[in-house]
């Protein structure tokens, strides 16, 4: 009978032994150093060195340039409008109904 009850203690999933907690934070913490190395070899392949060297030239430009040139007289009024108008525009796009069907058929 002992046979008979060891074999449902081992079936029972209460006895089922699971990983310990320092085994389960060491396996978190190798997926979470994977995360991370994979983070590192996508942005350094996303940039190359040239691009990277380019971008940090204008950076210090933008930030060298303003301090060291006189300042530029103002736009013309008329020039002002330009941004009001590109924003007024895509407004009116953003909320003009469309016909879905017309737009389906037209790529085919």
């Amino acid at each position: 009978m002992d046979g008979v009850g060891t074999s449902r203690q081992r079936r029972n999933p209460e006895f089922v032994r699971r990983p310990s907690a320092t085994k389960r934070h060491l396996q978190q913490q190798r997926q979470h150093e994977a995360d991370l190395n994979d983070r590192k070899v996508i942005a350094s392949t996303y940039f190359s060195i040239g691009a990277f060297l380019v971008l940090a030239c204008l950076t210090v430009s933008l930030l060298i340039l303003p301090l060291v040139l006189p300042p530029l007289p103002p736009p013309p009024s008329l020039l002002l409008w330009l941004p009001v108008c590109l924003l007024i525009l895509l407004v009116v796009l953003a909320f003009m109904p469309t016909d879905v069907r017309t737009m389906a058929s037209s790529y085919l």
